[in-house]
């Protein structure tokens, strides 16, 4: 008999309590699944993974389920995201981990296809519909780089260079100090070195110019979030926002935004007027957060493992990546 926890965010009665794994192999390929098409959501693809048992923690059931459902052995995983859904007939509570190091070989044990399809491939796969934030999360890298000040042009290629080289591959291009002309030149920069390192830039801009530039996609500021009346951009290019409180949170849901940064966790040289919120209110924000959220403000690479306890996909940083010389 599976375990239900109470209500969550928007559903009503008992929701059935999930464990799912996005597992990642040595190459950097993801584990999917075809659920078979007798059941609920039948014929789709998913996230390996299954019912938590009555007494069971969601690690034990996760270390079952993917014995029993693909033959994987897990060594080590950790925390992703937690998504609350509500089906028309079924209310659940996806409890999704990230395992990167496992024994065995994966087989559908219950002769189910399986498949190991990389990152950029997942959108190709028809998922249920609470699995989207899954996608997202398995597809968004755990540091997410703001550009920060830059001297000229040159400088701002050397810094944004630095950061590629040692492996950043998702960059937002803020430049609050630039008129539209001279922000579009600095983003055709950025998309060039962007584009040779296999990175995606996101643009701190209006969409229109987002798509005009052809950038991977744009972030929302307070500002713009709330102009939004819907999706600004098309499913083939992300969108992401800032938010700073549930409101802007729930906001940002109803958008179809496709993952947002929270923050400052801790006081910041580049928004020092702004009061920090710490690690409780981040992890306040992930427990009514359907989608990937990142923490932001005076945090760093060695902050992701208190982002990941905390709820988050990871951190978002302006001076631990871009002005720092060792990452």
């Amino acid at each position: 008999m599976p375990s239900t926890v109470p209500e969550g965010r928007g559903g009503s009665g008992e929701r059935t309590h999930v464990a799912a794994a996005v597992v990642v192999d040595a190459e950097g390929r993801i584990l999917i699944a075809r659920r078979p098409n007798h059941v609920h959501q039948g014929g789709l693809w998913e996230f390996p993974g299954g019912k938590v048992e009555l007494g069971e923690s969601a690690y034990q059931a996760l270390v079952r389920e993917l014995h029993e459902e693909v033959h994987l052995d897990v060594e080590h995983a950790r925390p992703l995201i937690r998504i609350p859904y509500d089906y028309p007939d079924k209310a659940v509570l996806l409890d999704v981990w990230r395992v990167e190091r496992f024994g065995g070989d994966a087989s559908g044990r219950e002769g189910q296809p399986v498949r190991w399809v990389s990152r950029e491939e997942l959108h190709q796969y028809r998922f249920p519909a609470a699995n989207a934030p899954i996608v997202a999360a398995a597809r968004l890298p755990d540091l997410y780089l703001i550009t920060g000040d830059f001297a000229d042009f040159d400088d701002f290629t050397r810094r944004l260079r630095r950061a590629l080289a040692v492996g950043i591959s998702l960059v937002q291009l803020r430049a609050p100090g630039l008129k539209e002309q001279a922000f579009a030149r600095l983003a055709e920069v950025a998309l060039s070195v962007c584009r040779m390192h296999g990175a995606r830039l996101l643009l701190n801009a209006s969409p229109r110019l987002a798509q005009t530039l052809g950038a991977d996609g744009v972030h929302l500021n307070g500002e713009r979030l709330r102009a939004c009346s819907e999706r600004p951009l098309g499913p083939d290019r992300w969108v992401a926002a800032s938010v700073h409180d549930i409101g802007e949170l729930e906001l940002a849901q109803r958008l179809g935004v496709d993952f947002v940064v929270f923050g400052p966790i801790r006081a910041t040289a580049t928004h020092p007027a702004a009061q920090p919120v710490g690690w409780q209110a981040l992890k306040h924000l992930t427990e009514h957060a359907a989608l990937p959220v990142y923490a932001l403000g005076g945090v760093g690479p060695t902050d992701r493992a208190c982002a990941f306890e905390h709820g988050a996909q990871g951190v978002a940083a302006v001076r631990a990546l871009w002005d720092s010389e060792d990452r």
